[in-house]
Parts: structure tokens; C-alpha cells; sequence
């Protein structure tokens, strides 16, 4: 059977609340894309989106918490990482901290990790669940693992359908991009995953450089797979034009020919279209050539996308 779709309204925040404490899945909307709900206190629940999602275990997930209050009971907090929550918080900024001992997060969404990747969305639908069921919530994007995420309800029907519970429709998501990561080490913040902030805002809020992380191959915090976010067609990046039989994403103004993410050239505009568009090409081409993006602002994880998604393994 396939999930059901519906629309967001207290009685069916109630019914997700309700899915949610006897171990179901349901797929909810945030500003950044649709995430793949379940109790991050239940360990078989837990497992239940592992499994959905064919998501390795080591790869950690993100728990979404509705209040301070509730963030405090999971994480500790230093002063530069209070000072990024009270800056971007509720919305697009992961923040990667020691969990606390006594914590309702379980160890299987930590992966095994002495650290916790905490979120609170800013989406009121997300939030207000989160209230409702009265603790925090595992919610990676809502698509098969290393798929292109989804940023509608049509796209977590399409993908997994057929393996959750309960699918709420908040529309279109308004950033359309998954949440910037952010750790801390002794030399300051360290970015883990370039996302919905721009490094520059969180290095102009702190006063200081943001590090990128040094190893590439210790996964601590989701979506650091080399593989990742990839469509069935094999990308090109910044390529100048189509060959014959290519799709073409294209950025910018006068670029004719393809899918435009933003024929402004607003970077914010394109990161909220990009796998919209890249799933609409999949759908009509094999191969994809994909114009050059700028690395400025939210141009950083826009490229850190199309990177990982023109990673192959093979």
C-alpha cells in the first residue's frame, strides 16, 4: 500500500504525532527538503528509516528539536555554537555537539558517535509536530539513499511510497536545500556540509574563518558520501554547452538551450529549484551537462551537490 498524502491541519499533525509514537514513518515538510520522520528515542524506529532508505548505519542522522529547551537536554553547548542557534536557529543550520549523558536521542541515530547533529527547523508544520509528540525527531531527506532529494510531496511518494507511513504536504520547500552542517574544535567552527547558510553569514556572525573539514573520509555528520544526491543519468559538470543527447541545467542570464536554475542569476532561487530540475532532467535524459555555477554564497553548496551527485562509484 501506498502512503497517504495529506494536508497539513491539526488533526493530521495529530495522526503523525500518533504513527510516530507506535514506530512509524511519516515524511514531513521543512524549509529545507521533505525529511523522513521517525522517534529519535526508538531505536527500531530508527532502524525502520535505515532501512527505508537503504542508508548505511554509520552514516548519521539529523535530530530536530523544537525549543531550547529540548536542544539543551541533547547537546552541549559551546558559547560560539550558542551564539550560531540563537543566529540561525529555527532554520537551515545543522549544529554538530557532544551529546549530552542523558539524552533521549539513541546511540543507532548517532551511529555510534559521542556527537549529535541537532536541528531545529523552522518550517511550522515540522515544528509544530515536534511539539505535539513532545521530543526530538530523526528526519534525513525523504528519498532513497543517494537520490536526489526531495523538495516535494510527490517526490517522498515517488521514492518511497510504498515503505512509510504517512506523507504531509506542506508544498514546495522554501529553500530547497539541506541544512548547512557546522562542528567545532578547539580552532573554532569547522564546516561540515555547505547548505541552506552560507559559510560567509556564519563567518561574518562569529568574526572568524570557518574551517572546512580536513579528513573527507571520516563521516561525522550526514551527507559527507562522496556518492550522494545523484540522479540515474551521469552529470557533467561545468560544461559550456550540450552534446547531442545531453540534458542542460543551466545557471544565469542569457543561457538558452536548457533548464535555467535562475535566469537572474539568484543563487537563492537556484539552490530552492536545483533538485526539482535535476529530477525533471533525469526523467527525460541518460546524460546531464550542467553549466558552471559560481562558489559565492549559497553557490558553495549548490556545487557540493552537483559534485556529489556526479560522483559514481564504478
Amino acid at each position: 500500500m501506498t502512503a497517504r498524502i495529506v494536508p497539513i491541519l491539526p488533526e493530521t499533525i495529530a495522526l503523525a504525532a500518533e504513527i510516530l509514537g507506535e514506530g512509524g514513518l511519516v515524511a514531513i515538510p521543512t524549509e529545507t527538503v521533505y525529511g523522513l520522520a521517525a522517534d529519535a528515542a526508538n531505536p527500531e524506529a530508527v532502524s525502520r528509516i535505515y532501512e527505508a532508505k537503504g542508508r548505511p548505519r554509520f552514516n548519521p542522522l539529523i535530530a530536530h528539536v523544537s525549543s531550547w529547551e529540548m536542544a539543551e537536554r541533547e547537546a552541549a553547548f559551546s558559547p560560539l555554537a550558542r551564539q550560531c542557534g540563537e543566529a540561525f536557529w529555527p532554520g537551515a543550520l545543522t549544529l554538530v555537539l557532544p551529546a549530552q549523558a542523558g539524552g533521549q536521542v539513541s546511540d543507532l541515530a548517532r551511529a555510534g558517535l559521542e556527537t549529535l547533529a541537532l536541528r531545529w527547523p523552522k518550517h511550522k508544520a515540522a515544528a509544530a509536530l515536534i511539539t505535539v509528540f513532545g521530543r526530538p525527531l530523526v528526519a534525513p531527506s525523504a528519498n532513497r539513499s543517494g537520490h536526489v532529494s526531495p523538495t516535494r510531496a510527490e517526490h517522498v511518494e515517488a521514492d518511497l511510497g510504498k515503505r512509510i507511513d504517512l506523507i504531509l504536504d506542506g508544498g514546495p520547500c522554501e529553500v530547497g536545500m539541506e541544512s548547512t552542517i557546522l562542528g567545532f574544535d578547539a580552532g573554532g567552527p569547522v564546516l561540515l556540509r555547505p547548505g541552506g547558510i552560507a559559510t560567509a553569514q556564519i563567518a561574518e556572525l562569529l568574526g572568524r574563518p570557518v574551517c572546512h573539514a580536513a579528513d573527507a573520509d571520516a563521516i561525522s555528520a550526514p551527507g559527507q558520501l562522496k556518492s550522494h544526491y545523484a540522479p540515474k543519468a551521469r552529470l557533467r559538470l561545468n560544461a559550456e554547452k550540450a552534446e547531442d543527447g545531453e540534458g542542460f541545467l543551466t545557471f544565469g542570464p542569457g543561457q538558452t538551450g536548457g533548464l535555467n536554475l535562475s535566469p537572474t542569476g539568484d543563487l537563492v532561487e537556484a539552490a530552492s529549484k536545483l533538485f526539482a530540475v535535476l529530477r525533471a532532467l533525469d526523467a527525460r535524459y541518460e546524460r546531464i551537462a550542467v553549466g558552471p555555477i559560481p562558489e559565492t554564497g549559497l553557490g558553495e553548496a549548490i556545487n557540493d551537490r552537483l559534485q556529489r551527485a556526479a560522483h559514481r562509484e564504478d
